[in-house]
């Protein structure tokens, strides 16, 4: 579990005022599930291709529609773009998919020329 993505003690202790609190049994460890859910986005990955150290990936995914359902990652940037020193919070979302015949578009003179380059050939 050495070679896993894990948020430090201080991030950690800096978040967790935001998490819902948890009625009846423990949840499973926040850090290590946050963890994961950062890991799975920040790499493009399926819920299912986490890796094992994280727990199970159906935990991951639950946690993660529940917690966005629940505003909690929305709280948690609004005190992040608040902290000293920062003018400007910017957050890239940007994922892109293409289908799998998109590169052919090129080729069949259906995908919109950018420069003059492709015009030339």
């Amino acid at each position: 579990m050495d070679d896993l993505f894990l948020l430090s003690e201080a991030q950690m202790r800096r978040i967790e005022p935001f998490f819902p609190l948890s009625h009846g049994i423990p949840r499973v460890d926040d850090r290590r599930v946050l963890s994961g859910m950062l890991f799975v986005i920040r790499n493009g990955m399926r819920w299912r291709d986490a890796p094992a150290g994280y727990g199970p990936h159906k935990t991951i995914y639950n946690r993660f529609i529940r917690w966005s359902r629940l505003g909690v990652f929305d709280r948690i940037f609004a005190e992040l773009s608040k902290s000293k020193g920062s003018e400007q919070l910017m957050i890239d979302a940007t994922h892109l998919k293409a289908h799998r015949t998109a590169a052919s578009l090129l080729k069949k003179g259906l995908y919109p020329a950018a420069s003059g380059a492709a015009a030339a050939a």
